[in-house]
């Protein structure tokens, strides 16, 4: 999907508006990258579709998760929690351990007009405690299959969405999680690269 196409999709998908709302964030991405590396450089040319419209994507695999908040989980550059908070009206929680990239992720979402949605933790997901379980779990290249629902189950239950783009070793980390984890794991064809994965688990519990 080259950028013409990542930004038409992500125009056809969620209207105008939303678009103008995520190129904006794109371009505070880019702004900021030249101050600290929140995305390689080599991709700044590609923004739309390897980062802003492949996040985008994971948007409608949450279509029947319940309406509790979205958790990011490493979210380092906003990806895709940032965006996912301006293409809906959930309630977004980013975590993410690295003081200048909370900061960062904080100024964002006010420059945005979302702050009052996202709530940024200055933690490790081990540490984070919600109130309630949470409705949807995104992250991106973060950690192995396994060890992410390691560290990251007790902020879920048995009706969490898991969203998590694995590109090309999506299927393999499924296989291996299946002998810890039980629970219905699909892989979603990505629409921005055709070889990569999407993880999507539900009613996940340990074995």
């Amino acid at each position: 999907m080259n950028e013409d196409e990542a930004k038409a999709w992500m125009r056809n998908r969620f209207g105008v508006s939303r678009e103008t709302l995520v190129a904006k964030f794109g371009d505070i991405l880019v702004a900021e990258a030249a101050h600290q590396n929140l995305i390689a450089r080599s991709t700044l040319d590609s923004l739309w579709g390897r980062h802003l419209t492949d996040s985008a994507q994971l948007v409608p695999l949450a279509e029947k998760a319940g309406k509790g908040a979205w958790l990011d989980v490493g979210s380092g550059a906003g990806l895709p929690g940032i965006v996912v908070a301006l293409l809906t009206d959930r309630p977004v929680v980013l975590v993410e351990p690295r003081t200048k990239r909370v900061q960062f992720l904080r100024d964002a979402a006010d420059r945005l007009g979302i702050g009052d949605r996202v709530t940024v933790i200055g933690s490790k997901v081990e540490s984070y405690r919600p109130d309630r379980p949470v409705a949807v779990v995104s992250a991106r290249a973060v950690a192995e299959l396994s060890a992410l629902m390691l560290s990251t189950v007790h902020c879920t239950d048995s009706s969490t969405v898991w969203l998590l783009p694995k590109g090309r070793s999506a299927q393999s980390e499924v296989d291996a999680a299946r002998a810890k984890w039980q629970g219905r794991f699909h892989v979603e064809p990505s629409i921005t690269q055709p070889d990569s994965g999407i993880v999507v688990a539900t009613q996940i519990g340990a074995r």
